[in-house]
């Protein structure tokens, strides 16, 4: 879960999230799709830092090179055994994506995938917990890429679609997340209260990386 989400003005962003140091240049958007460049913030140099990331983790050992669609989402249980993870995890490379919402796929008696658009409720921004790392190619050509981390659902999500959830952290746990160890950061990583979100389904224009507007998180009956 979590192949679509929505990304909110930079300025209401740097105000929820307030970087020390913002190199990231973004406008809202409607259809932030895996491979994009998302804003992402992490701790560098003693403070926290704002920039663009590729979506879908390339590790360091790939050398700018991965067959394939890199990974837009990582489970919880596979942080610290999975090779492409392990490294960036142990070294604290975690960041947060900036968030207005997601998408989930609701998959219907007759086998149609209904589209919903999940956000919560007294919340327009929050974060997404993310783990990061950087690979150089070739011609010296680096890419900074990350990972949503998915974390068991909870009973609302598990209605819409399957048992896992986008890891939505809490405004308390920011730092945490950020600065602690990979032990205390790792605690912060729980399903979301359902009673503090909310999901409605959407038009299935969605289903395509084209559309980028308003209506594509307009409630439909």
């Amino acid at each position: 879960m979590c192949e679509r989400y929505v990304l909110p003005d930079q300025v209401i962003a740097e105000r929820e999230f307030m970087p020390a140091r913002a190199w990231w240049n973004f406008t809202a958007k409607f259809n932030v799709a895996a491979q994009q460049y998302v804003p992402a913030i992490r701790w560098h140099d003693g403070q926290s830092e704002a920039v663009m990331m590729r979506w879908g983790l390339i590790p360091s050992w790939a050398e700018g090179k991965w067959i394939g669609a890199p990974p837009a989402c990582v489970e919880i249980d596979e942080i610290q055994n999975s090779p492409t993870f392990r490294t960036p995890w142990l070294n604290s490379q975690r960041c947060i994506l900036p968030v207005a919402g997601f998408y989930a796929w609701h998959l219907t008696d007759a086998q149609y995938r209904q589209p919903f658009f999940v956000r919560l409720l007294e919340r327009s921004v929050f974060g997404l917990a993310g783990i990061w790392d950087r690979s150089v190619g070739e011609d010296d050509d680096v890419i900074e890429s990350c990972s949503v981390i998915r974390v068991p659902a909870n009973e609302l999500m598990t209605d819409i679609a399957n048992s896992r959830m986008p890891a939505i952290l809490r405004r308390r746990d920011y730092q945490t997340w950020l600065r602690g160890t990979p032990v205390e950061a790792k605690a912060t990583l729980q399903p979301y209260k359902p009673n503090w979100m909310q999901a409605y389904a959407v038009s299935p224009r969605i289903n395509s990386t084209t559309p980028d507007d308003p209506d594509l998180i307009r409630p439909v009956h």
